[in-house]
């Protein structure tokens, strides 16, 4: 009989957490540098939007703001957590990003910040910004100018962080690249049903590698006539598999999200370990 208790005992413990977990609030996806899920900023919202992405393009940071109604049943800090392991803020490698999070209905706010923002925003500063000049604001009732405080405060300490300077000539190198590969498949393609795969996947890669000399070096245009070639000589098989990844994204009904795209240029796969503060109005 006790061991019967036992199992059974387990057994609705397992079901307890299975339940929990699944009650669990999902995480929001990063459409932008501010996510206003209970339509609290208002009018503000577009001027901190603007703010956060003009930091982006002068530091490389990502600072990021959500405000939820609740994040029950986890705590502000569990969910901090979950969003940051999902959206990525912040430069890989460098870890420079910081996600401000608001849960209305809870009255709590937590400054979560990067592995690289550790040293330059320890907890006790993040905690003096929440307790000085974010819980102040909240308790008169003016939560955007409590949330514009964070930002603000947040902003300034990155502005006195030395940090590798963000890189457009790559992202615009990268952006070349793509657009030489998509014409020069194109037209491979088209040749390729004049004179054969392998004849039409040549004079493609011959194109696309004189084209990427003038924004890449030449093993850089050797790579992307490699490109063209295989996707040209291979486009049968290659039209396939991407009729059967569309197939498989969209079916899925939610899609493989990514923070760089559908958050307008944020979510740079920044790292977060647990640093900050929280505090309750």
């Amino acid at each position: 009989m006790r061991c019967w208790l036992i199992v059974g005992a387990f057994l609705l413990l397992i079901i307890t957490a299975l339940d929990a977990f699944a009650q669990l609030k999902e995480v929001p996806q990063l459409t932008g540098p501010v996510v206003d899920q209970v339509g609290v900023l208002g009018a503000r919202k577009p001027d901190i939007e603007a703010t956060l992405r003009t930091l982006k393009q002068e530091k490389g940071s990502e600072v990021a703001v959500l405000i939820v109604e609740s994040t029950a049943p986890e705590t502000i800090e569990q969910f901090s957590i979950r969003v940051v392991d999902q959206w990525k803020l912040g430069r890989k490698g460098i870890d420079d990003g910081v996600l401000i999070l608001v849960a209305i209905k809870d009255r709590t706010v937590r400054i979560e910040v990067g592995r690289g923002f550790e040293g330059d925003i320890p907890d006790v500063i993040a905690f003096r910004i929440i307790q000085e000049r974010v819980l102040p604001r909240f308790r008169q009732g003016d939560v955007s100018g409590g949330i514009d405080a964070a930002v603000q405060s947040v902003i300034d300490r990155v502005h006195g962080v030395d940090l590798p300077t963000p890189s457009p000539e790559r992202e615009q190198r990268g952006a070349g690249a793509l657009f030489v590969v998509m014409v020069c498949f194109f037209v491979g393609s088209v040749l390729a049903g004049f004179f054969g795969s392998a004849i039409g996947a040549s004079l493609g890669a011959l194109g696309g590698m004189l084209a990427a000399l003038f924004f890449s070096s030449v093993v850089g245009a050797l790579a992307i006539a490699g490109v063209i070639w295989l996707l040209v000589f291979f486009r049968e098989v290659v039209f396939q598999a991407l009729a059967s990844g569309s197939r498989g994204y969209y079916s899925s009904g939610r899609g493989g999200y990514r923070g760089s795209s559908a958050g307008g240029g944020f979510g740079s796969g920044g790292g977060f370990s647990g640093g900050g503060a929280s505090g309750r109005w």
